[in-house]
């Protein structure tokens, strides 16, 4: 499994337009072959911070998700809205049994 961990600080007049657009984002992606999960979340030390958590099924499943027009479109509006460069982490994982 492919965990994505992401964050966005945006601008604050833009702060609006860049939920819209993760929230469109993040819905469009669900519905993707190998999407397991895929959420965005409000820093609630940074009400400025958006974090975004995937899961996907394989590093497959992801590239074609980074190829996506849909992807492409989300992260060149992003950067417009940015306060400074998103950050983005991709980490290989297995479950642990508890």
């Amino acid at each position: 499994m492919i965990i994505v961990i992401g964050s966005i600080l945006a601008r604050a007049h833009g702060l609006d337009q860049l939920i819209a657009l993760s929230l469109e984002h993040v819905r469009r992606s669900r519905s993707e072959p190998g999407c397991l999960a895929h959420a965005v979340h409000r820093d609630v030390e940074n009400p400025l911070r958006l974090v975004f958590v995937e899961e996907w099924s394989d590093r497959a499943a992801l590239a074609a998700h980074f190829a996506v027009p849909g992807s492409l479109s989300f992260v060149a509006g992003v950067r417009a809205l940015a306060a400074e460069p998103p950050q983005i982490r991709v980490y290989e994982a297995a479950p642990v049994k508890v």
